[in-house]
């Protein structure tokens, strides 16, 4: 299972889900499935999407375990 850190990253950088939501045209339902605990799936496009707008690597916002 995968661990998301997105939340924590976008508490960091001060990004609320609604911010987010509406910059990045993401649903935001998807934004709240990849803030969860753990992310049973995530298309990668959608995780560079997610990074590109946070400044930071498609592997930050995530950790294998």
């Amino acid at each position: 299972m995968i661990t998301s850190n997105l939340k924590a990253v976008m508490e960091q950088k001060g990004i609320t889900l609604k911010k987010m939501t509406e910059d990045t045209k993401l649903a935001e339902m998807t934004l709240i499935r990849a803030r969860g605990q753990k992310i049973g799936q995530c298309k990668l496009d959608t995780l560079a999407i997610m990074a590109r707008y946070l400044g930071v690597k498609t592997r930050d916002l995530y950790d294998e375990g």
